[in-house]
């Protein structure tokens, strides 16, 4: 009996410590097992590190691990948005050459960049507003500027340290017009909108020691002229090709007089609405260099602004002299740009490729004077 009892105690000692070795295994196995399947369940993303790299496209930052040939070959570093005008990157017209650069304003890229552009008014004001880094070796430094001498300050600041030029005028080395006309393929039968009013002039920059002020009110004695913008009739942005293209003519005037200055007033204010463009600006033949000798009307043609009204006059009473103005349009289209600083940047690329041995401008202000 004994024998049997002990035999009995002893196999009740064995299952309690199965049991137990069993109960431990199992708390083992999924003590370890648990924490892991919570921390990498399929519903988190596992990123690696790519914070080696970065680069901006529209705005956006995508992460690369690192520098590889899956870049593009240039990168071009805008120092500013021009003006504080934002506007998409790296969406280039088919016409421009943009392949394998990239376009950002992100400028922790600046020891990488191939070029930097500087927009000149935003940096006009100190040298310490240009990059203060040490230059990569021939890295370009681009002076952009769409604005006319008379109206660019202190260009002193890029003495000795800009490579290219990039502006309206044509020794640019990277040409930058606010228009340009392409010629058609075949003849195209233009129809002159219908005209109710006479001579239109939209103005914001009403500044009376410009000469073009003097020359409207000696103008203006001798025709009416409808002013719009600043100070006078209201014109909102969305009614300005409705209510200019009624006009028979707008006076194209520039606000200051200086080679290849031909600007928004004459391409979108004139030949993209419809209207017969006065101009005020570069002589004749600088305008022509750009445009048909019969498409404008150039105020020094005419001995005085009494003269220039009278011609003006005869050709509203006038219809086959008047449409002739409207001829070239036969042959000729005005090339829309989606934004003048965007069509400016996408040009960079191009030129970058094509760009002349390296070299510094000393003196920006001896050539644009």
């Amino acid at each position: 009996m004994a024998s049997r009892k002990l035999i009995s105690q002893t196999w009740a000692i064995i299952l309690i410590l199965s049991s137990f070795l069993i109960f431990l295994l199992f708390t083992l196995y999924h003590g370890m097992k648990l924490p892991t399947h919570k921390a990498y369940s399929t519903k988190q993303k596992i990123v690696p590190d790519c914070s080696m790299y970065s680069i901006e496209v529209n705005s956006r930052t995508l992460p690369q691990q690192k520098m590889s040939s899956d870049l593009p070959s240039l990168i071009i570093l805008l120092w500013t948005w021009p003006s504080g005008h934002t506007f998409p990157l790296n969406q280039c017209p088919a016409s421009i050459d943009s392949s394998n650069c990239l376009f950002t304003v992100d400028r922790s890229l600046y020891s990488v960049a191939n070029a930097v552009v500087f927009h000149h008014r935003d940096v006009s004001g100190s040298k310490s507003l240009l990059a203060q880094e040490p230059r990569p070796p021939h890295q370009y430094w681009i002076w952009f500027s769409l604005e006319s001498p008379s109206n660019i300050r202190n260009l002193s600041v890029v003495d000795n340290i800009m490579n290219l030029t990039m502006s309206y005028r044509v020794d640019s080395d990277i040409f930058m017009p606010y228009g340009r006309l392409a010629k058609l393929d075949k003849q195209y039968d233009f129809t002159i909108p219908e005209k109710t009013a006479l001579v239109a002039w939209l103005i914001s920059n009403w500044n009376l020691k410009h000469k073009r002020l003097e020359y409207y009110k000696e103008l203006k004695k001798h025709i009416q002229i409808d002013i719009y913008g600043k100070h006078h009739l209201p014109l909102p942005s969305e009614l300005k090709f409705l209510n200019l293209a009624k006009y028979k003519f707008y006076l194209a005037f520039e606000n200051s007089i200086h080679e290849d200055y031909i600007t928004e007033k004459l391409w979108t204010n004139s030949f993209l609405i419809g209207t017969v463009p006065v101009v005020m600006g570069p002589p004749r033949k600088n305008y022509e260099r750009f445009i048909p000798p019969d498409s404008f009307i150039h105020v020094e043609d005419f001995s005085s602004a009494k003269e220039l009204a009278s011609y003006l006059l005869s050709l509203d009473k006038d219809d086959q002299k008047y449409q002739r103005y409207f001829n070239w349009k036969s042959n000729y289209q005005v090339v829309k740009m989606r934004s003048i600083f965007e069509t400016a940047y996408c040009k960079v690329c191009k030129a970058l490729k094509e760009a002349p041995s390296y070299r510094t401008i000393p003196s920006i202000a001896e050539w644009f004077k």
